[in-house]
């Protein structure tokens, strides 16, 4: 998309820019379908007049918002040219991140396309890929280092996209397996009283470790790599005393570790292996007085060479709008009144 010539002279301190959209992309693309794109982006420049007259848009308006709406379009282009479409969220971030490279509050250079377009795994029809900088900044991480730290609130795909690079190393060949591990410290000590076998009582801790799985691979091909020791699923528990070669492990629920868990769990690395450990310290259900093994860590490994912490915000959240709000708001609530996930720090966390 181009800015082009206009006959017309905007007013005393303003700019307008037009942009003609090249053929081979339907208007609808560009604009969505009901012109719902048009209205994300009237709704965040609405000091900007944005007019469509064919397959020409023009925007007349302050300079500088005028200049980010000729970058915006110029973004959605580059994405469109990959084939994957627009979507009202992927416009909303692009905004987003547009804005924040203008203020000077991102400390990078990447542009929305770049995110946006940056595939990990397509499995069943859908690709899996970053929505935001911070996810990219994520993915790419566990690209270059050996251990990676995703820190970050319910909802920012810390363990969704860490599962994706799971399995698309294993499908390139660059693991023999992959692991997968959670502490299940919801049950405490009273694990032995819950009903069934032992497998049914850890079960619902790895439940979501399953579900993810079952989104990017064949589900009939789940049993078989799990049968064959491809894929292994197991609490925390049953790392101990072992050493991990040829393999991508990610821990999951971190926060939920001890200290002495997570020393235990960081040395069972192995040659040609990979870790990835995602966790919410906000989110901690030890026992009242048990320090976080994730929170310590991070004092403890911080600037170690080859390994990395990835901390996402509530601007990363890819779920419902309000899951972000929400987060936000317990964390105003934890600063003006001295707590932590909205209790007391002397009392037992709670999860959110």
């Amino acid at each position: 998309m181009t800015q082009t010539p206009t006959g017309h002279t905007p007013a005393q301190g303003q700019a307008r820019a037009q942009f003609t959209v090249p053929a081979q992309h339907p208007m609808v693309s560009v604009l969505g379908s009901g012109d719902s794109l048009l209205r994300v982006i009237e709704k965040a420049f609405p000091a900007a007049d944005i007019h469509v007259r064919g397959n020409e848009i023009s925007a007349t308006g302050a300079v500088a918002d005028v200049a980010l709406v000729q970058r915006l379009f110029d973004e959605m282009m580059l994405v469109l040219r990959t084939g994957q479409p627009m979507t009202e969220d992927a416009v909303e971030r692009s905004i987003a991140m547009l804005r924040a490279s203008e203020n000077g509050t991102s400390d990078g250079q990447e542009t929305p396309a770049e995110v946006l377009t940056q595939n990990i795994l397509s499995s069943r029809g859908r690709t899996i890929r970053p929505k935001t900088l911070n996810q990219k900044r994520y993915v790419d991480a566990i690209d270059k280092h050996t251990i990676v730290f995703g820190i970050g609130p319910a909802g920012t795909g810390k363990t969704y996209l860490a599962m994706a690079k799971a399995v698309q190393a294993l499908q390139s060949k660059q693991v023999n397996r992959i692991i997968l591990t959670r502490p299940a410290v919801e049950a405490g000590e009273r694990l032995g009283f819950l009903p069934g076998t032992l497998y049914e009582k850890i079960d619902p801790y790895l439940r979501p470790l399953y579900d993810a799985l079952h989104d990017m691979l064949d589900p009939d091909s789940i049993p078989r790599l799990m049968a064959a020791g491809t894929i292994e699923v197991a609490p925390l528990a049953y790392m101990r005393g072992r050493t991990l070669n040829d393999a991508f492990i990610i821990l999951d629920e971190a926060q939920n570790t001890s200290p002495e868990q997570m020393k235990m769990f960081l040395t069972r690395l192995g040659f040609d292996s990979k870790i990835v450990i995602t966790g919410d310290v906000t989110q901690v259900d030890l026992p009242n007085g048990t320090k976080s093994g994730l929170r310590q860590v991070q004092d403890i490994l911080e600037g170690v060479e080859d390994v990395h912490f990835s901390r996402l915000s509530s601007q990363d959240v890819v779920r419902h709008k309000l899951v972000g709000r929400i987060v936000d708001a317990y964390e105003k609530y934890d600063t003006e009144n001295g707590t932590e996930n909205g209790t007391h720090k002397g009392g037992r966390n709670k999860r959110k």
